[in-house]
């Protein structure tokens, strides 16, 4: 027997398909929404619609956004001769949020993944490969050091190479405040070959 309403239930329901949110966790969420000024829950209910009416792949770079163009492509003042290509756009958000890029993106929506089912035109490959065609330095590889992210990385580089453009992998290492005998042996190799003058 259900101890919530139907209502509650198909809340609850539908909160826990949510990435990340479990029944208990749903559970919360739910009681907290019901809990809200009604006004509050509108504006919420409407925002997600309104989300997910009118985002859309920026003509460029294929990030989210709601515009044609996104707000890091029709910046003059970035470097749009250096593209950095990374898995979605959370991880070009985690870059803008450093203040330490000035060029472009290009976001692929996913990794190559065999064992899922994710291949090479699963993902957006073949716009990067469009965007090559103009005026571009260099193609800084910027997928997570994982096996995914080091397949697509290789896959991209091997891609790249015919068409002279320099290619770039971002350093990956050692973290901040992370102990070395709890480090992993790629990551410890990594961060040997990415070191520094001092």
């Amino acid at each position: 027997m259900d101890s919530y309403s139907g209502y509650i239930n198909r809340l609850i329901a539908e909160l826990s398909v949510l990435p990340g949110i479990g029944n208990k966790s749903a559970q919360r969420l739910a009681f907290h929404i019901i809990n809200m000024p009604k006004e509050s829950v509108e504006r919420m209910a409407n925002a997600m619609v309104d989300a997910r009416n009118n985002i859309r792949y920026c003509k460029e770079c294929l990030t989210l956004t709601d515009k044609e163009v996104c707000p890091v492509c029709q910046d003059k003042s970035r470097n749009h001769k250096q593209i950095m290509v990374v898995e979605n756009s959370r991880d070009m958000s985690a870059y803008e949020k450093t203040h330490k890029y000035e060029g472009v993106y290009h976001v692929l929506h996913g990794a190559i993944n065999p064992s899922m089912g994710i291949g090479p035109s699963d993902i957006k490959l073949t716009e990067l490969l469009k965007r090559l065609q103009s005026d571009v330095d260099e193609v800084i590889i910027a997928t997570n050091s994982n096996i995914e992210g080091e397949t697509t990385a290789m896959y991209i580089s091997r891609l790249i190479k015919p068409t002279g453009v320099r290619i770039t992998r971002i350093a990956s290492g050692v973290p901040v405040g992370g102990e070395l005998e709890y480090i992993d042996e790629v990551t410890l190799s990594r961060a040997l070959d990415a070191r520094v003058e001092l």
